[in-house]
């Protein structure tokens, strides 16, 4: 177990990154006829947000403008009283309609399957507004501070539409990394990268340990014991270290990806989820047959147990590959890290039906030289 705590830290720490200080330039801009003291270009989805800040009334008044590359996509600004990411949000939601009006509204978030639906925030909204120019949205509000505090979570967001209807938002790339934290006081601007959040460096580390476990381990386990019977007993005790490890990594894996789900109420990945339980029940069992349920080899039921022990191992194996390749779709961690793992199983693979050919080849010689002998002792005989 002490190789997969190392393992896990490990993961953990390479798997985080920093948080930025974005010190981006940004010169004052006056909106409707309105000027906005202090400003400052968020560093992603092409965002400045400006504002007015109001200690006395603990109000402060807002211009968010992102730039659009077109007229049929919805942008939003929100601040989340309770923690850093989407869910819990309070948004202002703005788009062009169809008709060429501008759409602008409130929408509580509360939970990653929302549609943003129209809604009450729980904090005072006033005069709330928006235009199209200059193909970009701006989002115009006098918001009530939740507490009166100065330093305030904020999430930005764009997405695309279906007529009239906000559409979910990609879930990749600089629209997983749009939050972070401001000061309307001192006027600094925090951009908290995606892989701070510990919750993403257990999905980082779910991935890496799940990869190592049922994606190498057993294939490689599987490989030793198909091809290297010869070099008895080492064989054996090479092929149970590798599916005991990938097997208890596997458990680790499992119990990362419930606690994940857990924390990530309202998305769900089914397929994903489906095929990491049976993968889960699948290996649990074929290690509970082969430790407590295997017959001497000299017995008749043997060949039943050789027969279960092939085919849940290979099936294990397969959902384990489909299992990854999911994950990678899901997580989007970069198309190197897939390209990486399809190289490896790829080589795997490749190796394994080198060995099988050469087994298959040993098996049509042996075969012949049995049929030229039999041949041989048969014109002797006669």
């Amino acid at each position: 177990m002490a190789f997969y705590k190392c393992l896990f830290f490990a993961s953990l720490i390479f798997s985080s990154v920093f948080v930025t200080m974005s010190q981006q330039a940004c010169t004052p801009q006056a909106f409707n006829q309105k000027t906005f003291a202090a400003c400052h270009n968020l560093p992603i989805l092409n965002s400045t947000i400006h504002w007015n800040y109001y200690p006395s009334k603990g109000t402060v008044d807002v211009a968010f403008a992102q730039a659009v590359v077109s007229d049929s996509r919805w942008v939003a600004w929100a601040i989340n009283p309770t923690s850093t990411g989407m869910v819990g949000s309070q948004a202002i939601v703005a788009f062009k309609r169809t008709d060429g009006a501008m759409s602008v509204y409130s929408s509580p978030i509360k939970s990653y399957g929302t549609r943003l639906e129209q809604g009450n925030l729980s904090f005072p909204l006033f005069d709330v507004s928006a235009v199209y120019e200059n193909n970009q949205i701006v989002i115009f509000a006098t918001v009530g501070l939740p507490n009166n505090a100065s330093v305030v979570n904020h999430v930005w967001q764009q997405g695309t539409l279906s007529g009239n209807t906000p559409q979910m938002h990609s879930v990749s790339g600089p629209n997983v990394q749009s939050f972070g934290t401001l000061d309307f006081l001192s006027g600094k601007v925090e951009t908290v990268r995606r892989g701070t959040s510990f919750v993403f460096r257990v999905k980082i580390s779910h991935g890496i340990i799940n990869t190592i476990s049922w994606g190498i381990l057993m294939p490689v386990g599987a490989i030793v014991a198909r091809h290297f019977k010869a070099a008895d007993p080492a064989w054996f005790h090479v092929h149970r270290a590798c599916q005991m490890l990938g097997y208890f990594g596997g458990v680790a894996g499992f119990a990362t990806g419930l606690w994940l789900g857990h924390k990530s109420s309202g998305v769900e990945y089914k397929g994903h989820r489906c095929i990491g339980i049976t993968l889960f029940a699948l290996a649990t069992l074929q290690v509970l047959v082969a430790l407590g349920l295997r017959p001497n080899k000299t017995d008749k039921k043997r060949v039943f147990w050789n027969w279960f022990h092939y085919l849940v191992g290979y099936g294990t194996i397969i959902l384990g590959i489909v299992n990854i390749l999911k994950g990678f779709d899901m997580l989007q961690p970069g198309k190197w890290w897939k390209f990486s793992y399809l190289i490896t199983i790829g080589v795997l693979g490749c190796v394994a039906a080198v060995l099988e050919a050469r087994a298959w080849f040993l098996v049509l010689i042996r075969k012949t030289d049995q049929a030229a002998e039999q041949n041989k002792d048969d014109t002797s005989v006669v």
